[in-house]
């Protein structure tokens, strides 16, 4: 009796394992969720455009969330395939590893995160160590920046503080906790609209969102607000080179502010998470990424140098 429980209960097992799911889904046939992070929308409204015209027969349902959401409803199995701008750490590889799950990440861009400015403030130029100590708390109104500023009190926008851009900066300047001058909006748009009518605003957006030109939304949000120039790190001389996150400063990482995104895949088989990470790493893919103002992960930006 009990080798027969026993032999019922490695059936269920088996069963329920990964490995064993049923394939609903093929690389370029079916319907799948996606878990994206509402920073890169209009970068991934893109993709599934393109992908969905071409494979007729694919259908994507997008999960547009901050960054700490979409991570956690990976790691819960309510999504499949995710876009976010950070690898899983290694306890939530583990986590995943020990339910059977082996994630597959695959790098598809270069991205830069955009410090914005109202369009009637003069100040679109910043030196490293400011924009540090205006996160540290250290710099608090514009005249510590300008002495000359008509404005007062400065106010930093972030989209939501779950999101990739808050973490970002805290991991980069080593900092557990935001000034009181921070606070955080609902999203990347509404961080431009705050920017475009508040002067003493200073907006942190993901840069797909204000440098797609041929894009209706990017380009009607770009025309509202000024793109600040950071200096590179340790260079403080007021005649210095100030570099705003073009494509050229993102790729060789004069502007000092850059990331990578990712796709994650947790997939068992061989479907359409694996298909579609698959095709924005290709080669059409990597083109939508270059003309929605990110760098392409797998194919050189050609820099040119126009003379005057």
């Amino acid at each position: 009796m009990n080798k027969l429980l026993g032999f019922f209960l490695l059936l269920f097992i088996v069963a329920c394992s990964p490995a064993n799911q049923k394939q609903v889904d093929t690389p370029t046939n079916g319907r799948i969720k996606v878990g994206i992070d509402e920073s890169f929308r209009l970068f991934a409204d893109a993709e599934i455009y393109a992908f969905e015209s071409i494979y007729k027969q694919a259908f994507i349902d997008t999960l547009y969330k901050n960054e700490a959401d979409v991570i956690n409803d990976f790691l819960n199995d309510s999504v499949p395939l995710i876009m976010v701008s950070r690898k899983l750490t290694d306890d939530q590889v583990k986590y995943l590893n020990d339910r059977q799950f082996v994630p597959k990440t695959t790098r598809i861009a270069h991205d830069a995160i955009a410090l914005i400015v109202n369009k009637e403030n003069p100040d679109t130029t910043l030196f490293y160590q400011t924009v540090k100590e205006i996160f540290e708390g250290k710099i608090t109104t514009w005249k510590q920046i300008n002495p000359k500023s008509k404005l007062t009190e400065l106010k930093v926008v972030f989209d939501n503080f779950k999101s990739c851009n808050p973490r970002y900066f805290k991991e980069k300047f080593a900092i557990n906790n935001f000034p009181a001058t921070c606070f955080a909006a609902q999203n990347n748009a509404e961080v431009i609209r705050y920017v475009e009518s508040h002067k003493n605003g200073i907006g942190i957006v993901s840069v797909n969102w204000i440098s797609d030109k041929a894009d209706s939304v990017s380009n009607n949000f770009l025309q509202r607000i000024k793109v600040v120039g950071i200096a590179i790190e340790g260079d403080n001389d007021p005649n210095t080179k100030f570099y705003k996150p073009y494509q050229a400063y993102i790729a060789d990482q004069s502007y000092p502010f850059t990331r990578e995104v990712y796709c994650i895949n947790r997939q068992p088989y061989t479907g359409m998470a694996y298909g579609f990470s698959s095709f924005i790493a290709g080669e059409k893919g990597q083109l939508i990424a270059l003309h929605s103002g990110l760098v392409p992960a797998t194919m050189p930006v050609r820099i040119v140098e126009i003379k005057h």
